[in-house]
């Protein structure tokens, strides 16, 4: 462990996400390059609510032991510690423990002793009702004001975390952490911080690095490694064929950010209008000017997933010239028909079930905004059926199934043929979750909603 007055700090980020493999050959040299930290990202928002709703990773448990393999086991042998971040992909307690689990497992079997912590950030929605009833609770757009029902009805609920809680884990001794829901930044920020480095070039540095190598000219090559100093940072590719560039780092900067001169952490902002990019070499940037400013308030933000309803998805493609030569009146009249025939096979009136209906090859993703015009050479179209239970569901689109397989159009004189993609053409999908909560909480600590474990015992 460094001394608390270091001259630098070298973090390894060896990808975006822990799961994502990488070679690694790259965590080799990043440690030869003298890495005094290794961190990564263990989940995120971006594949929607249900993996916090059912606390379930989206990755695999195969694709995490592999790569803890490779980090404990370089990590180990050079003596620096290793964080992981939003584990299990929501950062649930069962996430923290998954991974934790399978890090066990892995230790065991390349014979590794090493400290763990386990840092858990559920929440309790009783626990939050009192903050809510304290005025603690504040939201952020586009959402309102916070009732007391909406957090009764999430299945978990998590804080995000900054990087105290992980600093306070590492000062006890750990050389792994496995943090539940954290921010990507203070995964990378906690270690810089905790042995001095300056807030604005750490925080600036975390935010490149959170993505691990898509801040080079490849990011399937591999992580980088970013060297933080009192002055700034540079950032270099751990492959030694690849680059970054000033406008590749600057850019980091646009990713997931509504402001890209600014990116909020709950104890403050990072402020990066008067950083400087300059080229080093052909492969490694220096970055310097950047800033922190202090928040009056430290806040907590809140992330909450519930059901929404029950969902079951049926698929066709069509192919048929004369119904894709007017496919948006074709779809109407498809939306139309199946209300209609809803209402008089399964009485159920429009506000007592949904229907999604998108057209894959035409404007399924772009909607309105598509910019090509002219008939589509083939089309897939998605039904996806959202009722109060999953029997109600499945109704509705069965109901659509003569239509999504032989529905002509006003100007045919036959009867066209589609094509399922499956059989049965419904497909169950289960519950179907929102994000309700975009919300913070005022806190006297930034430790306080957060909950931390050492040792082998496993959560029940």
């Amino acid at each position: 462990m460094h001394s608390q007055r270091v001259k630098s700090v070298r973090i390894l980020s060896p990808s975006g996400m822990l799961g994502a493999g990488w070679d690694h050959a790259t965590v080799e040299r990043g440690i030869a390059l003298g890495a005094d930290v290794i961190s990564i990202d263990g989940g995120s928002t971006d594949s929607g609510p249900y993996y916090l709703g059912t606390a379930t990773p989206k990755t695999t448990a195969k694709a995490v032991a592999r790569d803890l393999r490779s980090l404990l086991t370089a990590a180990s042998g050079a003596g620096i510690p290793v964080i992981v971040g939003s584990c299990g992909t929501s950062g649930t307690d069962s996430g923290v423990d998954w991974v934790a689990g399978i890090a066990a497992e892995v230790m065991a079997e390349e014979g590794l002793d090493l400290k763990v912590a386990r840092i858990y950030s559920e929440q309790d929605a009783a626990d939050l009702k009192e903050h809510l009833d304290a005025g603690r609770i504040h939201p952020l757009p586009p959402l309102g004001e916070l009732r007391a029902g909406t957090l009764e009805s999430c299945t978990h609920i998590v804080g995000v975390m900054g990087h105290e809680p992980i600093v306070e884990a590492l000062r006890a001794g750990a050389q792994v952490v496995f943090a539940g829901r954290a921010t990507d930044t203070a995964v990378a920020a906690a270690y810089p911080l905790m042995v001095g480095m300056p807030a604005g070039p750490t925080w600036h540095a975390a935010k490149i690095v959170e993505c691990g190598g898509q801040c080079t000219s490849n990011p399937r090559a591999g992580g980088v490694l970013a060297t933080i100093d009192a002055d700034g940072f540079t950032i270099e590719p751990l492959d030694p064929t690849v680059s970054c560039t000033p406008m590749s780092v600057a850019a980091h900067m646009l990713y997931e950010t509504a402001n890209p001169f600014e990116m909020r952490e709950p104890d403050g902002t990072l402020d990066v209008r008067d950083a400087r990019y300059t080229a080093v070499d052909d492969r490694i940037v220096r970055v310097e000017g950047s800033k922190f400013h202090v928040a009056d308030q430290y806040t907590i933000k809140l992330e909450g997933a519930r059901i929404t309803g029950y969902e079951t998805m049926s698929f066709s493609a069509v192919r048929d010239p004369v119904v894709l030569a007017d496919i948006d009146a074709w779809a109407d009249l498809m939306r139309t028909m199946i209300k209609q025939r809803v209402a008089e096979t399964v009485g159920l009136a429009d506000d007592e079930y949904a229907f999604d209906l998108r057209l894959y090859g035409h404007n399924a993703v772009l909607g309105d905004l598509e910019p090509e015009s002219g008939p589509p050479r083939e089309v897939g179209v998605m039904l996806l059926v959202n009722a109060p239970d999953q029997a109600t569901a499945t109704a509705v689109a069965k109901v659509a199934n003569p239509l999504m397989l032989h529905l002509p159009t006003p100007g045919m004189d036959y009867l066209p043929s589609f094509a399922f993609a499956t059989s049965p053409a419904e497909v169950e999908r289960g519950a179907a979750y929102e994000f309700v909560l975009n919300h913070v909480v005022d806190c006297a600590s930034p430790t306080s909603l957060f909950r931390t474990e050492t040792g082998e015992k496993n959560r029940a």
